[in-house]
């Protein structure tokens, strides 16, 4: 029996082909594939991380464990176009291809746009990409963000929420610098939260912080080349 053959408007022609590239097997074969290059459990210090404003971090010991943490909700850096106000930079290291795990805790409630954010391709103070991982998504809160010479903006239309609460949470960032395609993954480490493709900055640094809420830090880890 000959099937029919079925015509795929060009209109839609390119949301299927950006499908294919957002599945998640593909970070999977990534990660295999990258070498170790950075880890830190904040241990002995945070001597390795280049901090927006110094005033605004604490590294302090939990129990037996040791943490980073934003400490206040305000600081004193004022960032040249609207951006995140807390940002920690891992020195020395600058990826294209890249996996990011780590382990973090919200440590105050600030309601819709309580978050985290992770930065990563950071070229210098106005052109990178961060993922805001705010709990209730709306075109500021809750995307994958790229700051580019001028106020932050969404590159995603993520819907689906953050479930923050007062527990340690497990976040993978994924990039493909030769597709363009950034996964970001919250608890769930198969299915990725909110995912785009975009080849705006190539090789860059990494980072973690807020855009201004409180979070503490640990057991980072970085693959990469």
């Amino acid at each position: 029996m000959t099937l029919p053959k079925i015509s795929i408007p060009k209109a839609f022609s390119h949301i299927f082909c950006l499908s294919l590239l957002v599945q998640p097997a593909a970070a999977d074969d990534t990660q295999a594939e990258l070498p170790l290059i950075f880890r830190e459990d904040f241990e002995n210090g945070f001597h390795r991380w280049k901090l927006s404003d110094p005033q605004g971090w604490i590294h302090r010991k939990i129990d037996t464990n040791h943490v980073f943490g934003i400490k206040s909700r305000t600081n004193a850096y004022k960032p040249q176009v609207r951006s995140p106000h807390h940002i920690a930079l891992i020195k020395g290291i600058k990826v294209s291809d890249f996996v990011l795990t780590f382990r973090v805790r919200s440590t105050k409630d600030t309601g819709n746009h309580r978050d985290c954010c992770v930065f990563f391709n950071h070229q210098d103070a106005t052109h990178f990409y961060y993922v805001h991982l705010g709990a209730r998504p709306d075109p500021h809160s809750g995307q994958i963000m790229i700051v580019d010479g001028a106020p932050r903006k969404a590159l995603t239309k993520n819907k689906k929420s953050v479930p923050w609460d007062d527990q340690w949470h497990q976040v993978k960032v994924t990039r493909d610098g030769k597709t363009g395609l950034i996964q970001i993954y919250f608890d769930d480490m198969q299915a990725p939260l909110m995912a785009t493709v975009d080849k705006t900055f190539d090789q860059g640094q990494i980072g973690l912080g807020s855009f201004d809420d409180m979070n503490d830090f640990d057991d980072i880890e970085l693959r990469g080349r």
